[in-house]
């Protein structure tokens, strides 16, 4: 298991019947987790989520909260708050896809002086803080106005106001699609979608059926000796090496490289397990 294991501000304090008890700086919060299937005792903490039978949910607050809040790992700053979907805007097991990026990033600037990367389904831009931070120019693509908006924010948090990083508010598909008829070519690509989605034409697709293709219609817009290409999914029936043989498929045939895919997880400070939250497949022109 890819582990997460580099926080400060932010532990996964325990797990079981379903919920996680996370602390995020000073605030404690309870909330859904469909893999934590073991037993444990109810804690306390500050807010609780609870689920709707009719979808979505609440929060309940044991005391007054901020609206949003301020994290930090390492060199980055986050801002966090509890949405009405039990999220709070961050995934703290991506973090060691952050350090992984970084590293090879910065690798490569030494190298050559610059590095494009690709950002789809960017969400509140984890990923494209950390990549900026290592010096590379981003393309933080996302379908959501709030969620750019989100990332906007927290790139101001982490100093990098400043950094080369175009925010599209966009499809992805149709962005690629674009990106491939404009010429334009990235060094690494990111890409983290969701697990069930809406097409260009707003028809309902699932991501295995989908996920082939996703991965394909982006080959063009790598350059000819791309840095890396990553591939999330909290999906279920993906397992990491569904995932591995997928990009090992595409992206070997005419890149080589090398492929490595495992779960993603944060580690349990109350029972020292490991959570699983998901899974990682990497694609590199280097051993993973």
């Amino acid at each position: 298991m890819y582990l997460a294991d580099g926080w400060k501000d932010y532990a996964l304090l325990d797990a079981g019947n379903g919920m996680k008890l996370e602390r995020w700086g000073d605030v404690t919060l309870y909330r859904p987790d469909p893999q934590a299937v073991w037993p444990m005792r109810q804690p306390q903490a500050d807010a609780v989520y609870h689920r709707s039978e009719r979808g979505g949910g609440h929060w309940e607050f044991a005391r007054p909260l901020p609206e949003s809040w301020n994290i930090r790992y390492r060199d980055l700053t986050f801002v966090v708050r509890p949405t009405g979907f039990k999220h709070t805007g961050l995934f703290p097991e991506q973090a060691v896809n952050w350090d992984w990026m970084r590293s090879r990033i910065e690798a490569k600037i030494a190298a050559d002086g610059a590095c494009r990367v690709l950002n789809l389904f960017a969400y509140t831009g984890g990923a494209t803080c950390a990549c900026l931070k290592a010096g590379a120019s981003v393309a933080h693509v996302d379908a959501a106005k709030g969620m750019v908006a989100w990332a906007k924010d927290n790139v101001a948090a982490c100093g990098l106001a400043d950094a080369p990083v175009r925010y599209l508010v966009d499809d992805c598909v149709k962005f690629v699609q674009r990106e491939t008829r404009r010429g334009n070519r990235y060094d690494g690509i990111i890409m983290d979608p969701p697990s069930y989605g809406r097409g260009p034409g707003g028809e309902v697709w699932k991501l295995e059926e989908q996920l082939f293709g996703l991965v394909e219609m982006c080959l063009p817009v790598l350059t000819d000796d791309p840095l890396f290409f990553i591939l999330n999914s909290y999906t279920t029936g993906l397992s990491p090496s569904v995932m591995a043989y997928l990009l090992g498929t595409l992206l070997k045939p005419r890149f080589g490289g090398f492929v490595s895919a495992d779960e993603i997880g944060l580690p349990v400070t109350a029972t020292g397990l490991s959570l699983p939250c998901g899974s990682t497949a990497i694609w590199s022109n280097e051993p993973v």
